[in-house]
């Protein structure tokens, strides 16, 4: 799972990761003001994005960068932001919202980012720039075939068809009022079977034919890999989680240029081209660097 349903990491985790950053925490911030510290979270798409706002920044600015992604979950790559030692990193607002402002989920996007923005800001200190356009929230995916065969395009033309369909889903996903739960309530879902079972093995369930339907993540490489069909949630039940560069405002009070620069990169991946991405690295297993240069290169943003 992502850092949204994951739980607390452990003191001792973040302790170690603190302590991994100790060495640079001199170096950040107001007390060396060319050298900026770019961490991400312990997953794919983090290490490609913090790779990514890292390389586009060494490439337009004079700054010293330094990037660590992998640093550990949300609360150990926002407690860094805390103390200074990182300046940066690529937040979900969904995450923002709940899981740090510790406020209720709410389906309006522009007005998830908007409070985000001001709390981070009166709270923290902290500054969210434009959002880059995925959105990595919850969604159920279906085969080619399946769609085909039931005329599926939204999770609402499921209703019909649930009764004869099976579910393949992480345990969580099914115990959860804002996941399996809350969606049959929404759209009166109701299927004749429901397999709690592993992410990976999920997938390999559904293209095998062991399982209809799965839950996943918007911007998962695995789909791209299972050529899955992404259903839309027609009555905008899932959460937004927008992805954005959250910057330390003391950073962008010294280093202007850093929002101007990161900006370059609003609205300009989808879902689908982020999931792309992770393909390269979840399943190609490309590197994260090479995969996050390319795509700068072939949008012009370096050379």
């Amino acid at each position: 799972m992502k850092m949204r349903w994951l739980g607390r990491i452990g003191v001792g985790a973040l302790a170690l990761s603190l302590a991994v950053l100790g060495g640079c925490s001199s170096l950040t911030g107001s007390k060396a003001s060319e050298k900026i510290t770019v961490v991400g979270k312990n997953f794919v798409e983090q290490d490609i994005m913090a790779n990514m706002v890292g390389i586009l920044l060494e490439k337009n600015t004079d700054l010293d960068v330094d990037i660590k992604p992998f640093l550990g979950g949300t609360d150990v790559c926002f407690n860094a932001m805390k103390t200074g030692n990182a300046d940066l990193y690529v937040e979900y607002t969904g995450t923002g919202l709940v899981n740090i402002l510790g406020m209720q989920a709410d389906s309006d996007s522009e007005k998830v980012y908007d409070t985000v923005k001001a709390e981070f800001q009166k709270q923290y200190q902290m500054d969210w720039l434009e959002p880059i356009g995925f959105n990595n929230t919850y969604a159920l995916a279906v085969t080619q075939e399946t769609a085909q065969k039931y005329n599926l395009k939204t999770i609402s033309d499921l209703k019909e068809h649930a009764g004869s369909l099976t579910l393949g889903s992480d345990q969580e996903f099914i115990e959860r009022d804002d996941g399996l739960k809350g969606l049959e309530k929404t759209y009166g879902l109701h299927f004749t079977n429901t397999k709690a079972m592993d992410s990976g093995l999920k997938y390999t369930a559904i293209s095998a034919g062991e399982v209809d339907v799965v839950d996943a993540f918007t911007t998962d490489g695995q789909l791209i890999k299972h050529n899955l069909v992404i259903l839309e949630d027609d009555q905008q039940f899932f959460p937004p989680y927008y992805a954005a560069p959250l910057v330390r405002s003391d950073v962008l009070q010294q280093h202007p240029e850093i929002k101007d620069v990161l900006n370059k990169l609003a609205g300009k991946i989808d879902d689908k081209q982020m999931a792309m991405l992770n393909e390269k690295v979840d399943v190609e297993k490309q590197k994260a660097d090479d995969v996050a240069e390319q795509w700068l290169k072939e949008q012009g943003l370096i050379k």
